[in-house]
């Protein structure tokens, strides 16, 4: 009875035994799966730090912005024209303001662009050489509030302007006094007191 108790108890072992074979045979599919997500997740991982590293960075540092030549003397154009209105209509603080600005602009163009790639001779050279003199005598025209030696000087200053183009190979950039107002929204008058 004993034996027959141990080979049942054996034979339910066998099932037991079986039944858990057939139970991995099932699950094997599964089991390979798993096995190859826990090798897939951490190479995912890896290459999703790879791809984010760069993010947490600072960016490079952007070069400084430097204005290019023709937007400097595109600002100097409109100092000229504002200077001669400010002048012709006798606004001597206005004028001294845009003749200043105008001589701002100048020293960017030397500080921005003291060479150019079609000029034969330094623009800051040329701008020291031609420009500075006439510039300085509209400003004593302009203190001295004589409406007549501001337009013989503006003038100068304006063939000053051509045979600094010429110098620099922009002479087909020709300036001359301004003939209209662009600016409708601007009043050169004197203020009224």
């Amino acid at each position: 009875m004993v034996r027959a108790a141990h080979r049942a108890g054996h034979e339910s072992g066998q099932d037991a035994t079986d039944r858990r074979e057939r139970q991995i045979a099932r699950r094997a599919p599964y089991h390979r799966w798993v096995r190859r997500l826990s090798l897939a997740v951490p190479v995912a991982v890896v290459v999703a730090l790879a791809l984010t590293a760069g993010c947490g960075r600072p960016p490079a540092p952007a070069a400084p912005y430097a204005p290019g030549l023709g937007e400097l003397m595109s600002l100097n154009q409109m100092r000229h024209a504002k200077l001669w209105f400010a002048g012709d209509a006798g606004n001597w603080k206005l004028a001294a303001y845009e003749l200043d600005e105008l001589g701002e602009g100048f020293d960017d163009v030397v500080r921005y662009h003291p060479t150019h790639k079609d000029a034969p001779v330094p623009i800051g050279q040329s701008v020291e050489k031609i420009m500075r003199e006439p510039l300085a005598e509209v400003g004593r025209a302009i203190a001295a509030k004589d409406r007549d030696r501001f337009v013989r000087a503006f003038d100068a200053v304006t063939d000053a302007c051509n045979r600094c183009h010429q110098a620099t190979n922009f002479g087909f950039n020709v300036v001359q006094r301004p003939a209209s107002n662009p600016y409708a929204n601007q009043s050169f008058a004197p203020p009224a007191r």
